[in-house]
């Protein structure tokens, strides 16, 4: 019967260990995967951050590299390595869990593998679970290759022929961007008009800007945070108007039906198109954990990290409680949060 179980080995989770250390609980970190940051290695393969060396940094370990350098997914995967290595962190991997139920005061994980007890639970098993793609790709021919961003790794992957981009997100883009580089026809199916934002401004880092402006630290329950958070998002650092004004790159609007090899576009009916990546983003899955109150996003309700239920708390979640929570850097000021909120529970008369 540990003291805790905290349920992902990505940065909430490694995070949340490292405050559990200081607080000489017992713990274990579990994870579904086989090795140690592999929510990163999965991704694909020319991915980088966004954000620079200098705020990438988990409680009590500095991100291994130079002031300016933008890391790519290798050298997070092998940092968190490093964390788990240098702070003695227990991880379990290749454990899946399945579901979860509160009986008698106590919390019961069922896994692919076995059964676990605990007092506590911290779920970090991030926002990003179960890849979206439209009802319509369900009516497009098996000859199209489809796959969905959180499976693409490269333009490899592609067979011969033109390509479709579905999406106008970070990752819709910056998929674009590699796709087209080889000259082959690319449509892009998404909105044209999107706000974008250098990696820097003035010879600042748009992320030193924004911890000088406080734009990281605004609470979502604040004015100026709800406006944030309910805003579409900037695309940082990819040059939107270049990559879109590329001759084989073909902006043809919204995505709005199929029909074997016709993809019914806004613009136009597309019946060339070879391959298609779906960058449309993911849904939140919370089902395996009983009675657990979700919000209208499907999200848990909770307050900081902490759920209706007692015992069980959450990070990583997007917005936790600012938007630097969804940052690698910024996930340590959450994490001591709920750290300091367990002690203090733990001191309450019973």
């Amino acid at each position: 019967m540990r003291d805790f179980i905290i349920i992902g080995a990505a940065q909430a989770g490694l995070s949340m260990a490292y405050y559990l250390k200081q607080l000489e609980k017992d713990f274990l970190v579990v994870d579904k995967e086989n090795e140690i940051g592999a929510s990163w290695l999965n991704r694909w393969d020319s991915l980088t951050l966004f954000t620079p060396t200098e705020f990438n940094h988990l409680a009590g370990m500095d991100f291994p590299a130079e002031k300016g350098h933008y890391p790519n997914k290798y050298e997070v995967a092998d940092y968190f390595k490093s964390y788990v290595k240098k702070f003695d962190i227990p991880v379990q991997l290749n454990t899946l869990v399945k579901n979860i139920k509160k009986v008698n005061g106590k919390f019961i994980l069922t896994t692919d593998n076995a059964t676990l007890e605990t007092k506590q639970v911290i779920v970090a098993t991030g926002p990003f679970h179960i890849p979206y793609t439209p009802p319509c790709s369900k009516h497009i021919s098996s000859n199209v290759f489809q796959i969905h961003s959180n499976y693409y790794k490269s333009p490899s992957q592609l067979q011969e022929g033109a390509a479709m981009v579905v999406g106008a997100g970070d990752s819709g883009f910056q998929i674009l961007d590699e796709i087209s580089k080889d000259g082959r026809t690319t449509y892009f199916s998404g909105d044209t008009n999107v706000k974008t934002l250098p990696q820097e401004i003035l010879g600042k880092t748009l992320w030193w800007w924004f911890t000088k402006t406080g734009f990281l630290s605004f609470s979502k329950k604040s004015w100026i945070g709800k406006r944030i958070s309910h805003s579409k998002q900037p695309v940082i650092g990819t040059d939107v108007k270049e990559i879109l004004s590329r001759k084989n790159v073909i902006p043809v609007g919204r995505t709005n039906d199929a029909d074997e090899e016709n993809i019914e576009t806004e613009k136009q009916t597309l019946t060339n198109v070879k391959n298609i990546v779906w960058a449309t983003g993911y849904r939140p899955n919370f089902s395996w954990i009983e009675g657990l109150e979700l919000d209208h996003e499907g999200y848990p309700k909770n307050n900081r990290g902490i759920s209706s239920i007692k015992g069980l708390y959450f990070m990583g979640l997007p917005w936790l409680h600012t938007r630097g929570s969804a940052t690698l850097g910024g996930i340590k000021k959450d994490a001591e949060y709920l750290a300091i909120q367990i002690k203090k529970q733990e001191l309450q008369p019973v």
